[in-house]
């Protein structure tokens, strides 16, 4: 077999990481992509940076950042310990947590994006008609956006999939418990076993070139559908 207990185990805790990434930033990053895309306030700017900050910066400074921050002495780590959770460090939901805030502007940028190109004018005819603003966005904004919520969900489950150096800084690496597709990758060169390695490393290859492709396919007729809305 080309890939053994282990290689599937850390395959599929990181099929579920991504998934429950991907759910978490669905409900988290619309309304924030939502203000992004219509306010005019002057913390727009300072806002969108932050939220694009993970693009950018090393994911050792912000797997850094986010352990001292569930640590101890840090505010989350107060807090868990206020509610008498578990720390998060070493965890899988502290990879979660960790992975929420990598991934967030893979989610929220596609979502703003969709969201602008909306435009104004189908929010005022509902608005006309009676709507509310609840309503506005669940029965307009929802259906004429939905190509931008599959372009983030594919873009957020990927990126999630490839992490390798704040999974690392936060869950470090325990099997079963942390130990996702990419670090399992590098536990495998570090025993030379460089036929496994290989067989992970393809897995991802393969993976990520379906994703992209599904991707690139799908940006076409997204666009026939946004105009048809």
């Amino acid at each position: 077999m080309l890939l053994n207990d282990s290689d599937l185990q850390a395959i599929w805790l990181t099929v579920r990481l991504a998934s429950i990434v991907t759910a978490i930033l669905l409900v988290v990053g619309t309304p924030i992509a939502w203000w992004l895309a219509r306010s005019r306030s002057s913390w727009k700017g300072p806002i969108s940076a932050t939220v694009a900050l993970p693009l950018v910066l090393p994911p050792s400074v912000l797997g850094f950042y986010l352990l001292l921050a569930m640590g101890p002495n840090g505010p989350v780590g107060g807090l868990t310990r206020v509610l008498g959770v578990e720390p998060l460090p070493f965890t899988f939901w502290g990879l979660v947590l960790a992975s929420v805030f990598y991934s967030l502007p893979f989610m929220v940028q596609p979502l703003q994006n969709a969201f602008e190109a909306v435009g104004n004018r189908p929010l005022e005819v509902a608005a006309t008609l009676g709507a509310s603003p609840l309503d506005t966005f669940f029965t307009v904004v929802l259906p004429m956006a939905l190509p931008g919520y599959l372009t983030a969900s594919i873009l957020t489950f990927a990126h999630t999939v490839g992490e390798f150096g704040v999974v690392l800084m936060i869950g470090g690496n325990i099997p079963g418990v942390t130990r996702v597709a990419s670090v399992q990758i590098y536990d495998h060169v570090e025993a030379l076993e460089y036929a496994q390695a290989h067989h992970m490393a393809a897995v991802m290859l393969i993976f990520s070139f379906i994703v992209l492709l599904a991707l690139y396919a799908w940006r076409p007729s997204a666009r026939n559908l946004l105009r048809r809305g």
